[in-house]
């Protein structure tokens, strides 16, 4: 059987957890506190699901470990830990799901080949929603034979594992994919700010917007977080410029003239001056009707 460990239990990492142990996989979730991980035992009750707040005794059992955190940094600072790679069984396979910028996988490809183990870049495009249907797309890249070998276990809640060749590119391509993902945010946003102030509702609005050209999957997933603040958080707004500065950085180092990248990083920016960061992306509204 193959023992996965996921290393973050936010709400991406706590979907897979859900969705792999229903499946019988043997799963186990590290996260540095154990608050959440004891509200997850709660909620995933399979047997085959363990948690853990030792990561460093954690790791030796483990077939596969996905890193789902908050930034690259933050997944060097946990992987590159004194001993911790030496303490992986040399079978293992570290896939980083996170959306981590394009150096981390580099600086990870050449630690983890140090110690002779492989490595997956595979951050994802999609939500809770559908790891929960399984219509997750993983943008992979790195080690061929690592990829083969993690795919059927990636494909219990994905619907696609595309190999994008060398390590860090799957990177490349999940900001690209973000990159209209949260224009595509701030232009509903912008778009529903001028219908409103126009004396239109919001429900009508958006009614609207769902049957015109514009009608793209996101556009529908995320009715609820635009016509209601009060709905759980998908992804936060300081996320959301974390991701565009990192997609700055990117067109800077590819030396591309961004036309569109800049203005929706400064209305993101300016959504977490006005004390948004913690809100859910869709929330960008509010910045417009100010």
């Amino acid at each position: 059987m193959t023992n996965v460990l996921i290393v973050g239990a936010g709400k991406m990492g706590s979907a897979i957890a859900k969705e792999l142990a229903a499946d019988g996989v043997s799963v186990t979730m590290w996260n540095r506190t154990a608050e959440k991980l004891e509200a997850l035992k709660v909620e995933i009750t399979a047997p085959s699901f363990n948690t853990s707040t030792d990561l460093k005794t954690a790791v030796p059992s483990a077939d596969i470990i996905i890193t789902f955190l908050t930034s690259g940094t933050i997944v060097e600072e946990v992987l590159l830990a004194p001993g911790l790679l030496e303490a992986c069984k040399k079978s293992a396979i570290i896939v980083d799901m996170s959306t981590s910028g394009v150096d981390t996988p580099h600086i990870l490809k050449k630690a983890i080949a140090a110690v002779g183990l492989r490595y997956v870049d595979a951050p994802v495009s999609g939500s809770m929603a559908t790891i929960a249907s399984h219509q997750l797309l993983v943008m992979a890249s790195g080690d061929a034979s690592a990829i083969e070998e993690v795919t059927p276990t990636l494909m219990k809640f994905s619907k696609k594992v595309a190999n994008l060749g060398a390590a860090g590119n799957g990177q490349v391509m999940k900001l690209a994919v973000n990159l209209i993902v949260h224009t595509l945010n701030a232009a509903i946003a912008e778009s529903l700010a001028i219908a409103t102030a126009g004396g239109i509702s919001i429900d009508a609005a958006y009614d609207i917007l769902e049957e015109s050209v514009v009608a793209a999957p996101f556009l529908k997933y995320k009715r609820g977080a635009f016509t209601n603040p009060d709905v759980p958080v998908a992804m936060r707004i300081d996320t959301v410029l974390k991701d565009m500065n990192l997609i700055s950085a990117l067109g800077d180092r590819l030396g591309l003239p961004l036309v569109s990248t800049p203005a929706v990083q400064e209305a993101y920016a300016q959504a977490v001056a006005q004390g948004l960061s913690a809100k859910d992306m869709a929330r960008l509204l509010e910045t417009f009707q100010k």
